[in-house]
This record gives C-alpha cells, structure tokens and sequence, in this order.
C-alpha cells in the first residue's frame, strides 16, 4: 500500500475538519490499517469507486493506528470501517469488505 491514487486521499488528525468535515461534497472515509487483510480488499474497490463516482462523492483513508483519537472518537471497533460524513455529520456506516457496487448503493441512498 502507501500508494496514493489520484482520487483518493490519506487523512490524518491534522487534515481531518479540512478534508472530512468542512468538505461541501459528502466524503467516504475508509478508516483501516496496514496490518488489516480485509482492508487491502478494499482499496481497489475505492479506487474503481472514486472514478465511477468522482464529482459527487470524495474517499478518504484514515489510518486508525496513526490517528486513535480520530478512530475512538467516531467508535470504530472493527476495520474495515467505511463512514460516510455530509456537511460535518455521519450520515451512514458500513463495517468489513464489500464490492464496488455495494459501496456504490451504499452512498447512494443517502446523496
């Protein structure tokens, strides 16, 4: 991993009200890390998301060993988590690896 793709951005604690809450699109964030299986699972089902969606939605990645306070904050109890935040507020939740097209339904209901 640790390859950024172009749609696709790597948050931290710092970038975090910036990139997630302050964000005017709704944004996807893929709470994961390195040691996590699944996570790799859903990397590239992101990337495939990011260009069937870019414009309407943007997908972040925060990493929950690098920011703890981030993942307590919001309750994250198992990776991979995906939470989907509108203007600053989790709208929507989904817990371990799917497909595409679930993410993709799984936004969508909510835009």
């Amino acid at each position: 991993m640790g390859n950024e793709t172009k749609n696709i951005i790597h948050v931290t604690a710092n970038t975090w009200d910036n990139n997630v809450l302050k964000s005017e699109k709704p944004v996807l964030v893929d709470f994961w890390a390195e040691w996590c299986g699944p996570c790799r699972m859903v990397g590239p089902a992101l990337e495939q998301l990011s260009d069937t969606m870019n414009g309407k939605v943007k997908i972040v990645k925060l990493n929950v060993d690098e920011n703890q306070e981030i993942a307590m904050k919001y309750g994250i109890k198992s990776i991979p988590s995906l939470v989907l935040f509108k203007e600053g507020q989790e709208i929507g939740r989904t817990v371990g690896a799917a497909s595409k097209e679930t993410y993709q339904r799984f936004i969508e209901q909510f835009l």
